[in-house]
């Protein structure tokens, strides 16, 4: 009934005969029992004695495959071998195997590989990785798909059974023109059950691996607050608001949704940054009031600010539309082709990949897709990299790493998060230790879906984390956000940000005098103007932020494009400003309506940091006496050898240029572009500037953005 057989690595030995200690098959041994299986389960546990021999064996590689079999050793990819052995069926099991053979002994030089071949593989819970799987520095665990085959991870489910609505109730409910085209399908009956809350979070349909949109109105854009039914009773500086979420609709299109169940808003409610989703608890169609559920937004309601409601099965009106009832778990969508020619999937998982205190990891060449929280998060750990991947469909963020040391987002293409991109975080700040965490290569865009505001394509918190050549593009609000200590923001392009947000800046940090250091050059960003083209920031120094120096970038058509907003000791050098309306802002709030955070916010970060004692009074020692030094004057910046062209150079707001120091800009002459029109913005070997500015430094233009990598 059993057989056991004795698979070296390299080779498959039935006896130990066959395996003399000179043959390669020696060197790495994993003993095991080949169980039969009824209707696809094993009968008994495998039992694996795994027997690890000989420093000095080379690398060795498992295999996953779809039609493969956890009971089989691994070690083959080959079909001829599957009648008797073959590839696992499971990441999980090829994990599994290796730990037992790293209890063993170390693994060889060279290091593990899993091999995945091409296929969707449905994880029915998120793929774990611990101290126990970690590799060396010269024995890496390496996880990566087949060359020339396409690797899916997904945590959704295929939907099937779509038909017709013909029930008359429903028919009269959707709209006329989606009569007929709009079909269904039970999700209870398929044993999908946890839908999770329509405001966020929750389920969603994908369709030919593209996201589709919960029903909604308008189905572009926004509308507006007519006027609000409740007491005004917020005044920020002359902007007044109510604090209760009670406001006029315009137009008659809500009186549709008397029968609706469960109808949700989501607008910009009193700031232009500031976004929120709510419950909507009545609609009043004879006053046109529309009341929220609590909790209201923060900072309030106000007049002509913009939303749209959605999760409204009669605002079917559009293929991709679709809508959930919740209750009876009916699914009601129109689809944007023939419903029988694509795939419909929704998500299941909260997440795809979890890693946790790993060393000397990495995921390579898979897609991760469709999941209604983060694809991969990683917590502590080192040298754990996620290498030319494709992150797609997910509810939340992309990648998140949370401490460690020397993780990295390389090569990757990140499109349509429900949140942001990468988020990494790390490092020490009270001794100024760096995470080394890096965020390399990527091509990021279409994120924000779902939480539109304040989740960036790449997010660096902590000490010394750095992105560079990432293209960054099509967002709502922010590209790269960072808070902390000594990163470096490099050679990225980033265009169509903050298309959605006022007040906004394409790279954004605030209100901290201790988060220095950082260096923001060789960037390129372009077409950069806030919604509705109202005006949005490139690099925004929000309320005294300080220490950052911002040089050789190339700015064109950005509004504000270099923002310091009241913050000191900022350095602006030898960067290229072209058609950018104004070019530079630098105000003294902190000495006007921003006072009040100096001695609250800006007082209360610096004393939670040693900055008196080293190494944080030698690294910035004009920190030591700041606050005996009228911390709330815009001291120290430094605008120096850089080229403004057409436009509007300066925006200087209250005399707070007296405080700085400015030194040879130029902006009365052409520049000497390559191709202007091409946006080639790189200086020809005679540009006038090399002459007129002494020691103005070659951008190098040519390696902004992704850069072509061998494997």
């Amino acid at each position: 009934m059993f057989r056991n057989v004795q698979r070296g690595l390299f080779g498959t030995c039935w006896s130990t005969k066959d395996c003399p200690p000179s043959s390669p098959a020696f060197g790495a041994v994993a003993m095991y029992r080949v169980q039969p299986r009824r209707r696809g389960f094993l009968l008994f546990p495998l039992i694996f004695l795994v027997l690890w021999v000989g420093s000095g064996a080379g690398a060795a590689t498992f295999y996953v495959a779809r039609d493969g079999d956890d009971a089989w050793s691994g070690t083959s990819a080959d079909p001829n071998d599957r009648r008797t052995d073959g590839p696992f069926a499971t990441l999980q099991r090829a994990r599994d195997v290796i730990r037992a053979l790293k209890r063993q002994d170390p693994p060889p030089r060279g290091g593990l590989t899993v091999e995945i071949r091409g296929g969707t593989y449905v994880l029915e819970e998120p793929f774990e990785l611990s101290d126990e799987d970690s590799g060396t520095e010269l024995a890496p665990i390496v996880y990566h798909t087949r060359d020339g085959e396409k690797v899916r991870l997904t945590g959704g489910k295929l939907v099937a059974g779509f038909k017709p609505v013909t029930d008359p109730a429903i028919l009269e409910r959707l709209d006329e023109s989606a009569r007929g085209k709009v079909f269904q399908a039970d999700l209870k009956a398929l044993g999908i059950k946890d839908f999770g809350p329509a405001g966020g979070g929750g389920l969603e349909l994908f369709f030919d691996d593209e996201p589709m949109t919960p029903a909604r109105w308008p189905n572009e854009g926004f509308t507006h607050v007519v006027e609000l039914a409740a007491e005004l009773d917020v005044d920020v500086r002359g902007t007044k608001g109510s604090t209760v979420g009670k406001f006029i609709f315009e137009g008659d299109r809500p009186k549709r949704w008397a029968d609706e169940k469960d109808v949700w808003v989501h607008g910009y409610w009193f700031w232009d940054w500031s976004d929120q989703r709510h419950k909507v608890r009545s609609i009043d169609t004879e006053t046109r009031v529309i009341t929220i559920e609590p909790p209201y937004h923060g900072y309030g309601y106000r007049k002509g600010q913009w939303y749209y409601a959605f999760n409204i099965l009669s605002e079917i009106d559009s293929p991709g539309e679709w809508y959930l009832d919740r209750e009876s778990g009916v699914l009601y969508f129109w689809p944007p082709k023939p419903i029988e020619s694509g795939r419909a999937v929704v998500s299941m998982l909260d997440s795809l990949v979890v890693v946790r205190d790993t060393a000397h990891v990495t995921l390579q060449g898979m897609t991760l897709e469709v999941v209604r929280g983060n694809a991969v998060t990683v917590h502590g750990g080192s040298n754990v990299r996620l290498d030319r991947c494709v992150v797609r469909n997910v509810g939340s963020n992309a990648v998140v790493v949370h401490g460690g040391k020397d993780i990295g987002v390389v090569n990757c293409h990140i499109h349509h998060a429900g949140r942001g991109g990468v988020r990494v975080s790390g490092g020490d700040r009270k001794t100024l230790t760096p995470a080394g965490h890096y965020v390399d290569n990527n091509h990021i865009h279409h994120y924000g879906r779902w939480d539109r505001v304040n989740h960036p394509a790449i997010s660096l918190v902590g000490v010394g984390s750095r992105a560079a050549h990432n293209l960054i593009h099509d967002a709502p609000h922010m590209a790269i956000f960072f808070a902390g200590n000594d990163h470096l923001i490099e050679l990225n392009e980033i265009h169509h940000v903050c298309l959605e947000s006022n007040d906004a800046g394409a790279i954004y940090a605030g209100r901290d005098w201790t988060t220095r250091g950082t260096v923001i050059r060789h960037n390129f960003l372009h077409h950069i103007t806030g919604f509705r083209g109202r005006g949005c920031m490139g690099v925004y120094l929000d309320d005294m932020f300080c220490g950052t120096r911002i040089a050789g970038n190339v700015f064109y058509q950005v509004t504000r494009a270099v923002f310091i907003g009241g913050g000191r000791d900022n350095v602006v050098e030898n960067n290229l400003f072209v058609e950018c309306a104004p070019a530079l802002h630098l105000d003294a709030r902190a000495m006007g309506w921003a006072g009040y955070i100096v001695g609250t916010i800006m007082t209360e970060r610096l004393e939670a940091i040693p900055y008196k004692k080293p190494p944080w009074s030698k690294r910035y020692p004009k920190l030591v006496n700041i606050l005996d030094q009228a911390p709330a004057e815009p001291r120290g910046n430094r605008i120096a050898r850089n080229v403004f062209w057409k436009g509007r150079w300066d925006e200087f707001r209250k005399g707070a240029e007296r405080f700085a120091t400015f030194q040879d800009n130029l902006h009365d002459t052409d520049p000497g572009f390559v191709a202007p029109r091409r946006m080639n913005f790189q200086l020809r070997d005679d540009s006038p500037v090399y002459r007129k500015i002494p020691g103005f430094e070659k951008i190098p233009f040519e390696q902004i953005g992704p850069v072509k990598r061998e494997r």
